[in-house]
């Protein structure tokens, strides 16, 4: 029975995040992987943990499938679900857990969104709030503050449970806290404002670079494009729309980008993949001006590992072979900005945009709004392009920028400093959005400060519970309630 309900509490959580979005069962789920917990000895708090994990992970990650199903096998129950199971091992079995708990969570998701290979930060609590009531918390202290705020009303969930209206009134009292925080923490200001236009060209889902016409693709754009509506300040194309095998200052392509930047009258930006050599590439952001010459470009820092490299490729490379990409993306090293003529724009190439460290550094660096060309023309279902959206959605209130999502095959979309979608294009349709951006400026409380005080927080969290678990049970005092084989049941 107790499996069956931690299956249950990973599942209510996958089905609070993209493409669901059923916010409010992130709070249930929590609720009953704390409860899950209390009482319970060690081994059995990992193995619950552990398939809490395989609810949250196995539906959520389903379009790995389509790419790799031994790596979807690997990631979810040998890696997202034990860390899970480490969360759940890691918490004392007491009332102290409702303490470790949100510091547990926060320093797991701090690490998965960092290793292995730079982090996978898919799936996160955060996502599930993108459209939900704690969205504008955000900018206080970025993702992983929120994800120690979902946590915590979590416990609160379990707390009212179990009738503890100590723990569930100073919850809600540090919630109002909070809120009182994000209404008054500064979130930037709007110094002008920039028409724009993004550009998608439409075309099948589920497709592969080895199968794909890049004419094809590059033909399409240019087709959409004839639909954008003049005057325009900006036009955005997405990631990776024009793939050469040579240079693109050599190309035919080039001419025909700089004819259409001096025919629309517009600053034309335009994702670029450019071969070098035989075994690598680079995945580029070019910047077109009215005259149609270059005047700045980018290279996507973040790379997606195995889709755009293969880290320590002599390993897996004997096991995987053809199923993985033959060559190397080249990593870029410069800050997430580019030099426009409508001024400095933050920049996020597809995958980084789930990494609020590259947002945070654009917005750093003096964008005026943040940049996402992309390309999820190759996924399976929605998923990633759902959380994407909720990830944009989120790097706009943390850093109080716009963000300009622009894919070939969708989803594009407008999402102003508020984290509201203002637009947003269906799947393979050929589009054009366009929409007044507001320019801003200012620094949020989550840009200047990033993860380090969330992080001393979640690690001060984690060691008072334990200490606290401790010297109560030297004390002989015991949890609040009895417990019977999984789920805590309040004292008659």
């Amino acid at each position: 029975m107790d499996s069956a309900v931690a299956l249950l509490a990973g599942t209510l959580i996958c089905f609070s995040l993209p493409p669901w979005g059923w916010w409010p069962l992130t709070f249930v789920g929590l609720g009953l992987w704390v409860a899950l917990l209390r009482d319970a000895p060690p081994r059995t708090r990992f193995w619950r943990g552990w398939l809490v994990g395989v609810g949250w992970f196995a539906p959520s990650t389903l379009w790995m499938i389509a790419f790799t199903p031994p790596g979807w096998f690997l990631t979810v129950f040998a890696g997202f679900a034990v860390m899970t199971a480490v969360v759940s091992l890691s918490c004392p079995p007491s009332r102290w857990l409702w303490l470790a708990l949100p510091g547990t969570l926060v320093l797991m998701e701090y690490v998965r969104w960092r290793a292995p290979f730079g982090g996978v930060p898919l799936s996160t609590l955060p996502m599930a709030q993108a459209g939900g009531p704690l969205l504008p918390t955000v900018r206080l202290a970025g993702s992983l503050f929120l994800t120690g705020i979902i946590a915590a009303t979590g416990v609160a969930v379990a707390a009212a449970w179990e009738r503890c209206w100590k723990v569930l009134g100073a919850t809600a009292l540090g919630m109002v806290v909070v809120f009182a925080l994000a209404f008054l923490a500064p979130a930037g200001e709007t110094v002008s404002a920039m028409e724009t236009a993004l550009v998608q060209g439409g075309g099948p889902q589920g497709t592969r670079a080895t199968t794909t016409d890049f004419r094809e693709v590059f033909e399409r754009q240019l087709e959409a494009s004839q639909l954008v509506q003049t005057p325009v300040q900006m036009v955005l194309w997405p990631e990776n729309t024009v793939n050469l095998d040579v240079a693109l200052e050599e190309s035919t392509e080039h001419d025909e980008l700089g004819a259409l930047a001096r025919e629309l009258d517009t600053t034309l930006v335009v994702g670029v993949v450019e071969s070098v050599g035989a075994d690598e590439f680079t995945n580029r952001v070019v910047v077109y001006d009215a005259s149609g010459e270059i005047v700045d470009s980018f290279d996507k820092v973040r790379r997606v590992p195995f889709g755009e490299y293969v880290p320590v490729r002599w390993l897996f490379e004997p096991l995987a072979g053809s199923a993985l990409p033959p060559r190397d993306a080249i990593a870029g090293t410069e800050p997430a900005v580019l030099e426009t003529p409508e001024g400095t724009m933050g920049v996020v190439v597809s995958w980084e945009v789930f990494f609020d460290r590259r947002a945070r550094e654009a917005a750093r660096e003096g964008a005026l709004a943040l940049l996402n060309p992309t390309n999820g023309a190759s996924y399976w279902l929605t998923m990633v392009q759902t959380q994407q959206v909720a990830s944009s959605r989120l790097r706009a209130v943390e850093i109080g920028r716009w963000v300009l999502q622009s894919s070939p095959t969708g989803f594009s979309a407008f999402v102003d400093a508020d984290g509201e979608v203002l637009a947003r294009t269906s799947i393979s349709e050929q589009a054009v959005l366009e929409d007044e951006v507001e320019l801003r400026r200012g620094t949020t409380w989550a840009t200047a400060v990033g993860d380090w005080p969330v992080l001393i927080l979640a690690a001060i969290a984690l060691a008072s519970a334990w200490v606290g678990h401790r010297r109560s049970a030297q004390r002989g005092i015991g949890p609040p309630g009895r417990a019977g084989r999984g789920l805590a049941v309040p004292d008659p």
